[in-house]
C-alpha cells in the first residue's frame, strides 16, 4: 500500500510543478514562435531548434513535447493569421513570468538560437527579438542580441 501512496505523492509533485511552470512553457513557445514567424513560416530546422529545446531545458522537461509543439504551433499559427492578434498574444504570454533577469535572459537566448537555427541573421529576427526585450524590461546589448559593431551603432544612433 505504501508504493501506491508513494506513486500517488510523486505523481501529485508532478502535476502541481507542471501547473507551476506553464506559465514559462507558454512563454518559451511564445518567445520561439515570435523568432520562428519573424520572416514567414517556420523552417524546418527552426522546428528542430524549437524540439532541441523542449527536450534540453530541465524546467521544460517535466512536460510531454508534443504539449510544447502544440503550443508552438498555436502561436505560430496566431501570428501568420492575425499579426496584431498574435503578437499581443505572444507577448502577454512572454510578459506573465516577467520576473527575475535570469528568466528574462533565457527566453532571449531561446529566440537568439530559434532565430539563428536558418544559418542567417535577419533583422526581422532582431526586431521580434528586440521586441521580446522591451516585454521582458531588458536592454538587448545586455543579453547578446547585438552582436556587430554596425548593429551597436544603430542602437547608439537611435538612443
Amino acid at each position: 500500500m505504501s508504493g501506491f501512496l508513494a506513486s500517488l505523492l510523486d505523481d501529485y509533485e508532478l502535476e502541481i510543478e507542471r501547473h507551476r511552470q506553464r506559465p514559462f512553457l507558454k512563454a518559451s513557445m511564445a518567445a520561439c514562435a515570435l523568432a520562428a514567424v519573424a520572416d514567414g513560416v517556420p523552417t524546418l530546422s527552426e522546428r528542430i531548434r524549437v524540439d532541441q529545446i523542449l527536450e534540453t531545458l530541465e524546467a521544460l522537461k517535466i512536460f510531454d513535447p508534443h504539449e510544447g509543439v502544440d503550443l508552438f504551433n498555436e502561436y505560430s499559427e496566431a501570428l501568420l493569421e492575425s499579426p496584431a492578434e498574435g503578437h499581443k498574444k505572444a507577448l502577454d504570454a512572454i510578459r506573465a513570468v516577467n520576473g527575475s533577469p535570469e528568466t528574462a535572459a533565457l527566453l532571449v537566448r531561446m529566440c537568439l538560437a530559434v532565430a539563428e537555427a536558418k544559418g542567417q541573421k535577419c533583422r526581422t529576427d532582431e526586431v521580434e527579438i528586440e521586441a521580446v526585450c522591451k516585454a521582458l524590461g531588458v536592454d538587448p546589448r545586455d543579453l547578446g542580441l547585438y552582436r556587430d559593431d554596425l548593429a551597436k551603432a544603430r542602437v547608439e544612433e537611435s538612443a
